[in-house]
């Protein structure tokens, strides 16, 4: 469903800009989990919404992942020459069109929530735009991505100040930021566009924002112990860019206990709902144990 809906979303490749509509296409169609767009239809239909009535939004947060992945393998940021198997969007296209392509896909998001108001009301549509603004930005996934550089001791950003106070409490900051506050307003978002109740709007945002981290902490571990072929990527890469993740300041096991906590964690925040959360639940506990 995600996969249609996003082919009739995105600017074919013939049309005007075609180049930067190449660009946007090659990045979005690599391939991925479409963990984002996933979230926002199971959490709809957790509370008894039907998940078709939220494709655009679903198609939205995936766009604004893709957009972040573009930016984040930039030379500026963590020089990354493959992504999901195949040469990244600004090795493929060069960095001003990757640049721009990323750009593009922010904008499009934005006009595809803003789509709501015509199917869930306004004031739906504004909470949102308003939590997904917020998941990604000076606190959440941008601000959590200018902590990833701090934490990395780029001599360019020395005088900006040194941070963390501690890599333990450091890392944590940096993966509720820039990974698990967009995965909280996806959860967020299915639910409030189905008319969700306050208690279970509650109970979706504790979901989200312990499987958001548990997400992540996993992805620090396979960087360190997975194998490139798998991740589509260099596997620890993150250790050659002297990043603070997880695995540097908890050790593998660590960090795999605490993902598990975390995801005991979010399966608890939604224990009761049965049938209608079975995708949720069922998600965490295969995100727990995947191996890309």
């Amino acid at each position: 469903m995600v996969e249609e809906a996003l082919e009739r979303t995105l600017p074919t490749e013939t049309a005007l800009p075609g180049p930067l509509h190449r660009a946007m296409r090659y990045s979005l169609f690599a391939g991925g989990k479409r963990l984002r767009p996933i979230l926002v239809m199971a959490s709809t239909e957790a509370v008894g919404g039907d998940p078709h009535a939220v494709l655009s939004t679903a198609c939205a947060v995936e766009l604004i992942h893709t957009y972040s992945l573009i930016h984040d393998d930039l030379p500026s940021m963590d020089d990354s020459a493959t992504r999901r198997g195949r040469p990244t969007c600004h090795v493929a296209f060069g960095e001003a069109l990757a640049v721009l392509a990323g750009d593009a896909l922010h904008a499009l998001a934005f006009e595809l929530l803003a789509r709501n108001a015509q199917t869930a009301g306004e004031t739906r549509a504004l909470q949102v735009v308003e939590d997904v603004a917020a998941g990604i930005g000076t606190q959440g996934m941008v601000g959590g991505q200018v902590l990833d550089l701090l934490g990395e001791g780029r001599e360019s950003l020395a005088r900006l100040g040194r941070w963390p106070p501690s890599p333990r409490e450091g890392v944590y900051m940096i993966h509720r930021w820039k990974t698990a506050a967009l995965i909280r307003a996806c959860v967020r978002a299915g639910a409030i566009l189905a008319g969700a109740q306050p208690l279970q709007l509650r109970a979706l945002t504790v979901y989200g924002e312990h499987l958001g981290l548990a997400f992540q902490i996993i992805d620090d571990v396979l960087d360190e112990a997975g194998e490139s072929a798998a991740l589509g990527k260099d596997a620890r890469a993150d250790a050659a860019r002297f990043k603070l993740t997880f695995a540097a300041a908890f050790g593998i096991d660590e960090s795999r206990s605490i993902a598990g906590i975390e995801t005991e964690q979010a399966i608890a925040a939604i224990d009761g709902w049965g049938p209608p959360a079975a995708s949720l639940v069922d998600l965490a506990r295969v995100l727990l144990v995947r191996e890309s």
